[in-house]
């Protein structure tokens, strides 16, 4: 049987502001990033499609 997933923790004060900052400008990919991630995705959707 598996356990109990545990409650998560509430940030407070400072982490829980840079918490928020993080999230609302989160970092940018490179373009030759971006390219890997699209030709990787399609790669593996290619392999669901047939």
């Amino acid at each position: 049987m598996a356990r109990p997933i545990k409650e998560t923790p509430i940030l407070h004060g400072e982490d829980a502001r840079v918490f928020e900052a993080r999230m609302k400008n989160p970092p940018k990919e490179s373009c030759e990033k971006m390219e890997e991630i699209n030709r990787d995705y399609n790669y593996i959707m290619s392999l669901f499609v047939n």
